[in-house]
């Protein structure tokens, strides 16, 4: 069933957070699904801008919508992620979408609200509800590229206004986490006395954690003995999760890892079977792996268990 991020949200707030995931192909939307149903939970499928572009949108969606039918008591939202206001405005156009992240956060303060602004009057006249950013994470994802010393934590006292002004209904807000698998170096960590400040000039207001990834040292480890180069990858301390959901964040984005496990499966595979061609072997592991990865992460998500809960607050 797809449902808004608000919706989610509202069952969510102060007591656990929703986790957002990335997929790319047909072996992440199985495990993707699987992995929420075996651990009961609700979600949101992130859709970015570079996978609607990988083959075309129309196949990734489609896979959406089978997997919908195959898993009926799944309960999701569908939200693009790091949208520009051109493929915001294609997405709400489609009507596929429940949810669309505009992302203009690299722009000065002022055309960032009025960007916003045009995003969430098109999106609310056709009941999608909209994610907007303010402050800069660092790193690399996909078109984002953000260097440390650019990145910018979010203005708590900013935070209110730009909300008030622009109309939107999430806010992903910096707070020290950083895109892809070398998140924390020197002296990076979570600020969550920022994010104490920005819940108290937002009470109730869902707000959201990019760059979330854990990158887990023995997915590392064992891509890294199968043939990888990932040297010195590091990620958010996942038991960090819950403390973040106390303080408003109700959705956390998680993207990195479920690469990492592809990478991890696809490589030992084939290295301990070099004579192998047939795809399919190593997606049927895939698959099975990434639902187990997607019910841990829901463990420290803290959404583990809420499904039923959720569905009929929805219903």
């Amino acid at each position: 069933m797809i449902v808004t991020t608000k919706k989610l949200f509202e069952a969510a707030y102060g007591k656990y957070a929703i986790g957002a995931y990335n997929i790319n192909n047909l072996e992440q939307a199985m495990g993707l699904f699987q992995g929420n149903i075996d651990s009961q939970a609700p979600f949101i499928i992130q859709i970015s801008k570079g996978s609607r572009s990988y083959t075309n949108k129309l196949m990734l969606e489609g896979i959406i919508r089978a997997a919908d039918e195959v898993f009926p008591e799944s309960i999701f939202a569908v939200h693009l992620d790091h949208g520009d206001e051109a493929t915001c405005m294609d997405c709400i156009k489609s009507g596929f979408y429940s949810s669309v992240m505009i992302d203009a956060s690299s722009e000065p303060y002022e055309k960032n609200i009025e960007t916003t602004k045009r995003v969430v009057d098109a999106a609310h006249a056709k009941g999608i509800v909209v994610e907007a950013e303010l402050g800069q994470l660092g790193g690399v994802e996909e078109h984002v590229n953000v260097s440390e010393d650019n990145a910018k934590l979010t203005n708590p006292d900013q935070a209110k206004d730009f909300v008030e002004r622009s109309g939107c209904d999430s806010l992903a807000v910096a707070i020290g986490t950083s895109h892809g698998a070398f998140k924390f170096q020197g002296s990076q960590s979570l600020h969550f006395d920022v994010l104490s400040q920005i819940q108290k000039n937002l009470p109730g207001f869902p707000l959201v954690m990019h760059g979330s990834s854990s990158v887990p040292q023995e997915e590392v480890e064992r891509i890294n003995a199968a043939g990888g180069k990932l040297l010195g990858a590091k990620g958010v301390d996942a038991s960090q999760f819950r403390q973040a959901a106390q303080l408003g964040v109700t959705k956390i984005n998680i993207d990195t890892d479920g690469r990492l496990v592809w990478t991890r499966v696809h490589r030992e595979y084939f290295l301990e079977h070099p004579e192998g061609f047939d795809l399919r072997a190593p997606g049927k592991i895939f698959m099975a792996e990434y639902a187990k990865f997607i019910a841990q992460k829901n463990d420290y998500l803290g959404s583990a268990g809420h499904l039923e809960e959720v569905r009929k607050l929805v219903s």
